[in-house]
């Protein structure tokens, strides 16, 4: 058992709530009826808690974890409730940062004073929220203390009760709850992140009983979906190079255009950031006042009333790619691929999620062509299928892999047969690729500097050079001499890289059926594959 919450502590915790919050995704976002049902306020929640993770795991033990969480969490933060999980990350963080390991009484403290923070943070809180259940916590976590129980682990298990007792009567707070036979969905998540925390400390977490769903499922209902009265978009941006002043004048603006207005500011390696979330009817307005406070970036726009996807058409059958640029969707369109391409913010859940049900198929094949997107490709699918849609995701690593089981694809085959023959056409094709290193690291071929150019198999480094030709041609060498009956080039911006390594290979290797295509990203000036 814990006695105080040290860095690993925080680690583990925030891992744990990723994990819990992805298991009830789905309940959370049926709960979702108050501020606008649009059912993803579990869907919020984890990505901002992923981010949470991801900032951590990407700092390696190299900064205190309190900072490093609450910034991952503001600069991921998604959708209102994700925005006050957010805030209140970055409330315990304040409170504990360059402090000794929280014990009962440290971390009862900040519980309170980051719901305070939280509140603040609204422009307008309303009771039976999210808020009203942090409050909760932090009040019953500093009773405890009061109470005699300052151990870490009574501070945690009074927080996570009186959250749950604050949540159970949220109902009695909120119409809106009230009408559907739910509590609030943003403090259910807030529940399941601190039940998280007393298996973190004590090793048991507490058993809850289930959350009762609405009566009718918003998110599965056929009729048309009314959009709820008020602001028509909820949008969300990223504010860097503004001061506190500027901030100010922006909340004042956006709360004369909408509600649910949220603005949470962390502090980064390159200067304070904004998370700014608000539900507007001039969308227009919202982003040019962000222009004149400072710089948005990351800016999204969601209507309120959510996309009527179509219901899957039995027997349709589809395929849907991730796809790094524009070149690389035209190449898989003209396939018959449905695309969703990755920009300069990545592809989420959500992306390869909507894609896959806008594409009416009754039985749909993913393929993410990138090895770091083969688990949020999973989880999209995961919830596909809870559509009564039949969904494959298929391994590929690479688009090289990708093209190889679209042409293998038959859709006279059963759907599980047509699967494995497209898995099957993936896995036989060695895919490399050729990049130029932009920092200096150690590889399994040895030392690279920034410039140097690498060659990688299956995403291992097998030759470095100083320059694309030589590299290219030295790798289809390596590749080649495996065997091969087939090369499958993808070349970016540079067509004499594509013309010298089609040269190489007619006279090196001139048995081999060479296949090349145009428009690869820009960061990838050539992508291999051999069958």
């Amino acid at each position: 058992m814990l006695t105080a919450l040290d860095d690993a502590a925080v680690g583990q915790w925030c891992r744990a709530a990723v994990e819990a919050l992805s298991g009830s995704r789905g309940r959370l976002d049926e709960l979702n009826v108050f501020p606008v049902p649009d059912g993803d306020t579990g869907t919020n929640l984890l990505h901002t808690a992923e981010g949470a993770l991801a900032a951590l795991d990407a700092a390696g033990g190299g900064e205190s974890a309190w900072p490093v969480l609450a910034r991952g969490a503001v600069l991921a933060a998604r959708g209102n409730s994700g925005t006050i999980l957010a805030q209140l990350l970055r409330g315990l963080a304040d409170q504990l940062t360059a402090q000794p390991p929280a014990e009962g009484p440290a971390f009862a403290a900040a519980l309170q004073k980051a719901a305070e923070g939280a509140y603040a943070a609204v422009a307008d809180p309303e009771e039976g929220t999210f808020l009203t259940v942090a409050r909760a916590a932090g009040e019953t976590a500093v009773a405890a203390v009061a109470d005699g129980r300052p151990e870490l682990a009574d501070v945690v298990r009074a927080a996570a009760d009186g959250a749950r007792v604050a949540l159970d009567r949220t109902p009695g707070q909120l119409a809106a709850l009230r009408e559907a036979g739910v509590v609030d969905a943003g403090g259910a998540g807030l529940c399941l992140v601190l039940d998280v925390l007393v298996r973190t400390v004590t090793g048991f977490e507490p058993v809850r009983p289930a959350l009762s769903l609405p009566e009718h499922h918003h998110r599965h209902e056929h009729a048309p979906h009314q959009p709820p009265p008020g602001p028509g978009s909820e949008v969300q941006y990223l504010l860097a190079d503004a001061d506190e002043a500027a901030v100010e004048r922006l909340q004042q603006r956006l709360a004369a255009l909408g509600d649910s207005l949220v603005v949470v500011g962390v502090d980064t390696p390159t200067g304070r950031e904004w998370n700014v979330h608000v539900h507007v009817a001039d969308v227009g307005a919202a982003i040019e006042a962000g222009i004149e406070a400072g710089r948005p970036h990351r800016i999204s726009v969601t209507p309120l009333a959510p996309v009527r996807h179509p219901d899957p058409v039995p027997g349709r059958r589809a395929v849907v790619a991730v796809v790094h640029s524009d070149g690389l969707a035209a190449l898989f369109a003209a396939e018959g691929v449905r695309v969703v391409v990755c920009g300069a913010g990545g592809v989420t859940e959500d992306d390869i999620h909507a894609e896959i049900l806008a594409s009416g198929g009754e039985e749909v094949v993913v393929l993410p062509n990138d090895a770091g997107l083969l688990p949020v490709a999973s989880r999209a699918a995961t919830r596909a299928r809870e559509t009564g849609r039949e969904i494959g995701v298929v391994p590929t690593r690479s688009p090289v892999q990708g093209l190889a089981a679209v042409a293998v694809a038959d859709p006279e085959r059963r759907f599980g047969d047509d699967v494995i023959a497209m898995a099957e056409a993936a896995a036989a094709t060695r895919w490399a690729e050729v990049t130029v290193a932009d920092q200096e690291a150690l590889t399994s071929a040895g030392r690279c500097h920034p410039g140097d150019v690498l060659g990688s198999a299956e995403g291992d480094v097998v030759v470095i050079g100083p320059d694309l030709a030589s590299v290219a041609c030295d790798l289809l060498d390596r590749l080649l001499s495996a065997g091969g009956e087939m090369a499958t080039l993808v070349v970016g911006e540079d067509d004499e890289l594509g013309a010298t390594v089609c040269g190489h290979l007619s006279s090196v290797h001139p048995t081999v059926e060479v296949v090349r295509y145009g428009g690869g990203p820009s960061s990838l000036p050539l992508q291999i594959g051999v069958e």
